[in-house]
């Protein structure tokens, strides 16, 4: 069996272990743009803020690891055309500029993301950035390293991530956001929390506002940052908004593919084309509470599809039981997360739904330390579940995400998670969790 898999990171090294695992004669070919196999993104901010001290300590697993496990694992192998029909794969070296052509029995697409750029007079300057690889990470840090100010755009999960490591190394920033409010995927309560957070921290906040343009100075280098609004003065540029799959090259394949660009996949992570599935930020997944197909790109997703792919490529049926969008961030002093919807979804998706917040103490009063976090409860009035729930402060938050994901999962009533058996001890939590206590109330 030839097993050709587009895509070196997360969803597809889980596959191609799978199926080293599960099947002994598979002929098993990773084909990766990029010059390193299966590192952390998420650490990438913190690297850059000097908490992780070497590049090589966000590498899971060097690509000399895969080799000695049989798999053909090439670098710098850029897919540009998928043959379908005649299951053939093709491409460019891109250290050698050479093309190549594979033939497959079984292709798995786990070409991931690229960052999103603005499109606008000036984008092509010297000192603007986008953030993905290792290489782009060290290429930001060579050139920041001398410079006092820094201009974000974009106040999602990695604007924010970045503003607070690039501050901790003594760096002015600002953030431009052409939304309102910091944080894309979080509602009012929390993201006022976030900005708060921000101002307490010197770092410029320019909300509501779009990118126009960018000037440079007589060297090529970004000078400022024009919007609708104002023109503001900067060293350097990092913009933050978001990634789009990687799957023009399936262009011609016949493969379905979602609004978003991402391939279209069943729960055995096939695509509607024989032989061919599709895993990580490329592929969409089943959301379990809008119960559609949906393009959330998180290293949890990846992993968990690609390990799914691996084992339906080698006849052991998994299935992908969807994901619930849950998601963490920490940001200063704060720490913000999320799992399930928010209003703006539940609006949008027709649901008759009730809508609190809360400020509950993250544990007991009486104990040293303790503060209020900001807790907000989503529930579907015909049937009492939960629908989300997103929340911020200083302590606690990670345990209420991570305990109302395993709520929305199994899709419980307010009357069942009064059931449920959480710790409790007094630096913890209270006798009464916040999320049961309060969801009685919505």
């Amino acid at each position: 069996m030839k097993v050709v898999i587009i895509g070196g990171d997360a969803a597809g090294m889980s596959a191609a272990m799978q199926i080293v695992h599960k099947a002994e004669n598979a002929e098993i070919t990773v084909l990766e743009r990029g010059p390193v196999y299966s590192y952390a993104q998420c650490g990438l901010p913190y690297y850059m803020g000097g908490l992780v001290e070497k590049s090589d300590d966000l590498i899971a697993r060097p690509v000399s690891y895969f080799r000695k496990k049989g798999i053909d694992a090439k670098v710098s192998h850029e897919v540009t055309d998928v043959d379908a029909e005649n299951q053939i794969v093709r491409g460019k070296n891109l250290d050698t500029g050479e093309a190549f052509s594979l033939s497959y029995d079984t292709l798995l697409v786990a070409s991931g993301g690229s960052p999103n750029v603005i499109p606008v007079d000036g984008a092509d300057l010297e000192g603007i950035h986008t953030m993905k690889t290792i290489p782009d990470t060290e290429n930001i840090m060579e050139d920041f390293k001398d410079k006092e100010h820094i201009t974000i755009i974009g106040a999602g999960y990695i604007g924010l991530e970045v503003a607070e490591n690039l501050v901790e190394i003594g760096k002015k920033v600002r953030i431009i956001n052409r939304n309102d409010k910091l944080g894309s995927n979080f509602d009012e309560p929390v993201s006022e929390v976030l900005r708060k957070e921000a101002e307490k921290h010197g770092v410029e906040l320019c909300l509501n506002e779009d990118v126009a343009g960018f000037t440079g100075d007589e060297h090529g280098r970004v000078k400022s940052v024009e919007t609708n609004k104002y023109s503001y003065e900067t060293d350097g540029v990092l913009v933050a908004i978001g990634i789009s799959p990687n799957t023009d090259f399936l262009e011609d394949t016949g493969i379905y593919t979602h609004a978003s660009g991402a391939v279209i996949v069943d729960p055995y992570m096939r695509t509607n084309v024989p032989n061919i599935y599709a895993a990580g930020d490329c592929a969409t997944q089943y959301h379990r509470i809008k119960e559609q197909d949906d393009y959330v790109p998180l290293g949890t997703h990846a992993n968990k599809q690609g390990r799914i792919a691996g084992a339906n490529i080698t006849g052991d049926k998994k299935t992908f039981q969807g994901m619930l969008g849950t998601a963490i961030l920490k940001f200063f002093d704060i720490t913000a997360g999320r799992t399930g919807i928010g209003i703006k979804e539940a609006k949008s998706l027709g649901f008759d739904f009730s809508c609190k917040t809360f400020e509950p103490l993250a544990f007991a009063g009486y104990y040293p330390g303790v503060e209020p976090m900001t807790l907000q409860l989503l529930k579907d009035n015909k049937n009492d579940r939960l629908l989300g729930v997103q929340a911020a402060g200083v302590h606690g938050v990670d345990k209420r995400i991570d305990t109302s994901s395993v709520m929305l999962f199994n899709r419980m009533t307010v009357d069942e998670i009064q059931d449920l058996d959480i710790s409790y001890a007094p630096p913890y939590n209270s006798t009464w969790d916040p999320v049961q206590r309060h969801s009685r109330s919505l």
